[in-house]
């Protein structure tokens, strides 16, 4: 809730920032902790419309065995958000069970679980109205139609790790900046449109991103010395102000009209942002790599149950294990900006195969240092030989399959 006088500085914006985001929580002084957090579109096998998130939900108990959060996206995404574990192994154990859980209750409702980045299945409704959902709409339609397509349509796979210590944080947030593209090139799963009809993109989710307000979603790290706090500090007072929290409803802002910044230095109309009001901000920013007391890693596409740990293992092996890391950085340095060549060829890039190549060996080769559990690691070098030694990824496999039957229709 604003405030009727000036509250905030810019001064006290990068307190903030250093002292609550590049900050581990207090208390929370362990390291090599993981957290996972899954979306998934339910499909019923009868072809009709998929229950409300509320029927959904019933289906459900209100705790599950590995006590993952139970929440929906607004076009009826299911998604499970598991709770930090103290290790790699822990975390994909407990996921594994509450997917299991959840997969088993919503099939003897005749529902399936589909791992994909973007459902093209056809159109659909944004089924939560809660005030934020309804003005993130309206701030889209300005001029970012696709923002209807990342609300209702797309799901991907969340990897959040720690902050790290002191030292380090500088360049574990470069390095998870440049693994960035080699990662949504690794695990492409969106070849199509909302229709049904190949993109001409392998990560149509990424793409779909990549055309909503530049300013909140493109990556916070653009400079190979950059700090960390001075990186994501400026972007987030460049940022336009999505919307204004009034009570229980939330009023949107004109994009070209107030960033941050220039709300903290002129006010608006309905006042002056405070820090709780910098905190919201935050929330509506969704760049590929974002801070929050630890790193989210927001650029994998949904997938399949039998691939969502690979995606997890490998991406907490290169940013976890130090010789991994530094085998990654090596190979990542020359594609570290090919996020849109990322999204459109994946690992028909030849600079994204060889990193992606390098990048996964050097993964294998740390998961028995991390640990991972046995059927994580099994499942990694069954993807290195099935997709990332031949330059595929799932979406190669959805094209093929696609092809396939348009084929046999002629």
């Amino acid at each position: 809730m604003p405030a009727p006088t000036p509250t905030l500085s810019l001064d006290d914006v990068r307190r903030f920032v250093e002292e609550h985001v590049f900050t581990p929580p207090e208390g929370d002084g362990a390291e090599g902790r993981v957290g996972i957090e899954l979306e998934w579109i339910p499909v019923p096998r009868d072809g009709q419309d998929p229950p409300t998130p509320e029927a959904l939900a019933a289906l459900l108990p209100a705790a599950l065995p590995g006590a993952s959060r139970l929440t929906f996206e607004p076009g009826g995404q299911l998604e499970l958000s598991g709770p930090a574990s103290r290790d790699l192994a822990t975390a994909c154990i407990a996921m594994r069970a509450d997917t299991a859980f959840v997969r088993d209750a919503l099939d003897r409702a005749g529902l399936d679980l589909l791992g994909a980045g973007l459902d093209g299945r056809g159109e659909r409704p944004r089924v939560l109205d809660a005030p934020r959902y309804r003005a993130m709409e309206e701030y889209f339609d300005v001029r970012w139609p696709a923002g209807r397509t990342m609300m209702r349509h797309t799901a991907a796979i969340q990897v959040n790790l720690d902050i790290g210590p002191p030292a380090g944080v500088d360049p574990r947030w470069r390095l998870a900046h440049d693994l960035g593209p080699v990662l949504a090139a690794c695990f492409a799963n969106s070849p199509f449109d909302t229709s049904g009809a190949p993109t001409g993109f392998h990560s149509t989710r990424l793409a779909v991103w990549a055309a909503i307000d530049p300013a909140r979603t493109n990556p916070a790290s653009r400079r190979p010395g950059g700090s960390a706090s001075t990186d994501w500090t400026r972007y987030l007072l460049d940022a336009p102000v999505m919307m204004i929290r009034i009570g229980d409803n939330c009023r949107v802002v004109d994009p070209d009209r107030m960033t941050f910044a220039h709300w903290v230095t002129d006010g608006h109309p309905l006042g002056w942002p405070t820090t709780d009001d910098l905190e919201y901000h935050l929330t509506t920013l969704f760049p590929p790599v974002r801070p929050r007391g630890w790193l989210e890693l927001r650029m994998i596409d949904a997938l399949p149950e039998e691939w969502w740990p690979v995606a997890v293992a490998v991406t907490t092996a290169l940013l976890d294990d130090p010789e991994a890391s530094e085998r990654a950085g090596r190979a990542t340095a020359a594609v570290r900006d090919r996020w849109h060549t990322a999204s459109r060829d994946a690992l028909g890039n030849p600079a994204l195969h060889a990193a992606a190549i390098e990048c996964f060996a050097a993964a294998l080769d740390a998961l028995g240092r991390l640990p991972a559990d046995p059927e994580t690691e099994a499942a990694t070098s069954t993807y290195f030989d099935r997709y990332i030694e031949r330059g595929r990824s799932p979406a190669d496999d959805q094209l093929d399959e696609w092809s396939q039957l348009r084929t046999a229709r002629v």
